[in-house]
């Protein structure tokens, strides 16, 4: 999945999915910091990783592995 947001740099991507850990301050961008870290947790609990790639102001991909089918849920 791409987006076509601010972007991020790469050398942050570890941090983009631990809870409360914004890049920006909170009156630069909305949101709580929790949104990246609630789907790190559900996709790991799956048994799946995420990950994502991206440019500063050109947007992000994000990745999401799934090593199983999911129709067993």
């Amino acid at each position: 999945m791409s987006d076509n947001g601010i972007g991020f740099d790469e050398k942050y991507v570890s941090r983009i999915f631990q809870i409360f850990q914004r890049l920006h301050g909170q009156g630069d961008f909305g949101g709580s910091g929790i949104g990246l870290s609630i789907c790190e947790k559900i996709i790991s609990s799956l048994g799946g990783a995420i990950t994502a790639s991206s440019t500063l102001g050109k947007g992000a991909t994000f990745h999401v592995f799934f090593p199983r089918p999911l129709t067993s849920l």
